[in-house]
């Protein structure tokens, strides 16, 4: 193990277990009781609270702050998951707090992977074979379902419920307490029950520096997609011929269009 004789910077706390084959960036520091399993990664200036548990075959990018009593890597709760060598990936400055639960793939996909810049909070859940971006923030209690996919950006509120198998787009953001059963497209807000097109996310948008112009873009998109009288197809068809081509445009027809739970 990388960490207690190589890396001097590194600080680990007596009552913790450290598997012989996990290796620990420099300047890591592992809080009480905490386990580290074999075949784990650390990466440099990570941080692990008191009692956490990380598991076989994950990987913890650079710069992340795991909390107290959070379990990353378990295996799924999944009747299907027979023991098979699959993975959990966790990119660079992600912040994890108290007791959230991450599980590892199946042999569905093979992996669980959380982005860079994300911030878990209190108690949410990420199923097996999840793929969440960058700059993900999950509120409290807020649970994902197996083989949900979270896009760049992306805001859930606290206590929001994903269904499995659904897709959530680049910069959504869903309101408290909501369920999420079909895909969500990306730049909107989401909100009541069932789950339905508030408008746009405004001000997430002017935040990360979207112009005026292509916000107008997104809207008037989305108000014929929505707010028209017209079917689905018609009106995707009304956007791909009345706009100009351009990479929000593209990026709202994919979304649409490769949608396999529909459009919520």
């Amino acid at each position: 193990m990388l960490g207690r004789e190589d890396k001097i910077s590194t600080l680990i706390h007596p009552t913790a277990i450290i598997d012989s084959k996990a290796e620990l960036g420099a300047n890591v520091k592992v809080g009480p009781y905490s386990i580290i399993d074999q075949n784990v990664y650390i990466g440099d200036n990570t941080k692990i609270g008191n009692h956490v548990n990380i598991r076989s075959n994950t990987v913890v990018g650079k710069k992340c702050s795991i909390f107290h009593s959070s379990s990353i890597g378990e295996i799924p709760q999944d009747l299907k998951f027979s023991g098979e060598d699959t993975k959990t990936v966790i990119g660079d400055r992600t912040v994890i707090r108290e007791y959230v639960t991450i599980n590892r793939g199946t042999s569905a996909l093979g992996e669980t992977r959380i982005g860079s810049d994300c911030l878990l909070m209190t108690s949410t859940h990420v199923a097996h074979d999840c793929i969440l971006g960058n700059n993900i923030i999950m509120s409290n209690l807020t649970t994902l379902g197996g083989h949900v996919e979270i896009q760049d950006w992306v805001v859930l509120g606290g206590g929001v419920l994903v269904h499995q198998f659904t897709k959530i787009g680049e910069h959504a953001f869903i309101g408290g307490g909501y369920r999420v059963v079909q895909d969500v497209p990306p730049f909107i807000l989401g909100a009541e029950t069932p789950l339905k097109f508030q408008g746009i996310n405004s001000t997430g948008l002017k935040r990360r520096g979207f112009s005026p112009a292509d916000r107008k873009v997104i809207k008037e998109i989305y108000k014929i997609y929505f707010r028209s009288d017209m079917n689905r197809k018609e009106s995707i068809n009304k956007i791909k011929n009345e706009f100009l081509d351009s990479i929000i445009k593209t990026q709202i027809i994919d979304f649409i269009e490769s949608s396999n739970r529909g459009i919520i």
